[in-house]
């Protein structure tokens, strides 16, 4: 049997009203009073106003798991924090707070469950600016945890730095990964990174060296180093060798894989040829000229005739330049001294003749600090140089000294067979002399770096 109580208010034995209806809204409780389910009780049908209820008694200093309708300070002065996010169902509430404002130095991370998504994405989210605090709210499965409310800026499930394999990886001196690649290979991005974070990748690219020229009735120029292109927004304002030709940003990293190429140095010969280019995405960098021809750097001018020009280098143009002219043989008799090739960061010098006489030398290449773009087993501290041109060569019978490698890996000149430019550096090869057989010097193979911030 069903009984049913019909009033329109129920006061307490002061009169006071507990609960009344007027028209359509029924008022429970009076101002001031407090509204109280008996224990085991529930509630249903009220929905939620879209806050939470803050733990201020349960600061949270480690891994945990959170609870629907709940907010929660967390404090990662002594270390990084995850919070384990509960299954989605929809309308359910989280939120956190940077209890002692160093999210900053240790991020707290919000693992999603299962397959439930962050702002769309599978991924964990990260907050990690000082102060910062958020609130997510479940929605559906296609974009799951949406954040609704934060102090700093929204949150994704985007990882917030950038996570890749590929080439040789080191952490050398820095807090960036740094991928080497001496050979062709595949750079693969996983992970794109954030602004947040990191997602920015920074690269240097020399292509293959040219070949040093040998004597065939008067001295070859040297030949001019590989194209070098760069790009390290944060090592500025720090100075260094090759920062006149630092590019202003890197590449925004995106998920993919790339095809790495590595430029060969050129074969060293009676006449020497060009270096083949190396390339990361977008960055193409153009092997350096042989004797006399153009490049990423300029071969040196050969010998024979007055002036002969060097090769030009910025060949194909980009900016900021990625090498330099070579020298030119000599400008009065006699005219057999020839020209260095050209580098990174400086030009060949010019023959010179009578009363120095000589071939000249390379141009430098462009130097790096090895902390921040570590390779090949360079100590932290130093600097690596890449891209240095090739000296010209010698012709001892009629007093012609050769011309020296420039910095970056350039071959030396010499009255017989020449230097070879030094592998995975660019450097063109040195000129041979003598006028027998005595062959120019290979160029050095060029090589790809690419680093970011990885923590």
């Amino acid at each position: 049997m069903t009984s049913t109580i019909k009033v329109n208010t129920i006061q307490n034995t002061c009169g006071a009203d507990i609960i009344k209806e007027s028209g359509n809204t029924i008022t429970i409780g009076a101002s001031g009073d407090t509204v109280t389910l008996g224990t085991g009780a529930s509630q249903s049908g009220f929905g939620r106003s879209g806050s939470v209820d803050w733990q201020t008694a349960s600061i949270k200093t480690s891994t945990f798991t959170a609870a629907s309708g709940e907010g929660y300070f967390v404090n990662t002065s002594g270390g990084a924090v995850t919070v384990n996010l509960p299954a989605g169902s929809a309308g359910a509430i989280v939120a956190f707070a940077d209890y002692t404002r160093t999210f900053q130095t240790n991020a707290l991370t919000i693992s999603p469950n299962g397959t439930n998504k962050i702002g769309g994405v599978a991924e964990n989210a990260t907050l990690s600016t000082e102060g910062e605090a958020a609130t997510f709210v479940y929605v559906d499965a296609t974009e799951g945890w949406i954040n609704v409310q934060n102090a700093d800026q929204t949150k994704t499930g985007v990882a917030p730095f950038i996570t890749a394999t590929g080439g040789t990886i080191t952490t050398q001196c820095t807090d960036f990964k740094v991928h080497t690649f001496t050979g062709p290979g595949t750079f693969c991005v996983s992970a794109a990174g954030s602004p947040l974070g990191s997602d920015v990748l920074e690269y240097i690219v020399v292509a293959g060296g040219g070949g040093g020229g040998g004597c065939s009735g008067n001295l070859k120029g040297g030949a001019g180093g590989g194209g070098f292109r760069f790009a390290s927004p944060t090592l500025a304002p720090a100075t260094y060798p090759a920062k006149p030709l630092a590019a202003p940003a890197g590449i925004t990293a995106t998920v993919a894989s790339f095809p790495i190429v590595v430029g060969g140095g050129a074969a060293g010969g009676a006449g020497g040829d060009q270096g083949s280019v190396s390339t990361f995405s977008t960055i193409t960098s153009a092997g350096g000229g042989g004797p006399g021809g153009s490049g990423g750097s300029g071969g040196g001018g050969n010998g024979g005739s007055l002036n002969s020009p060097g090769g030009a280098g910025n060949t194909p143009p980009v900016s900021p330049p990625q090498g330099n002219n070579g020298g030119t043989s000599a400008t009065s008799n006699p005219d057999h001294a020839s020209g260095g090739g050209g580098g990174a960061i400086a030009v060949g010098t010019n023959g010179r003749t009578p009363s120095s006489p000589g071939s000249g030398n390379g141009g430098d290449g462009a130097g790096m600090p090895t902390t921040a773009f570590a390779s090949n087993g360079v100590p932290c501290g130093s600097f690596r140089y890449y891209a240095g041109g090739g000296g010209g060569g010698a012709h001892p019978p009629l007093s012609t000294p050769a011309g020296s490698g420039g910095k970056g890996g350039g071959g030396a000149g010499a009255g017989g067979a020449a230097t070879a430019g030094t592998a995975n550096s660019g450097g063109g090869g040195g000129a041979g002399g003598n006028c027998g057989p005595s062959p120019g010097g290979t160029g050095g193979s060029g090589i790809v770096v690419i680093r970011y911030k990885f923590q």
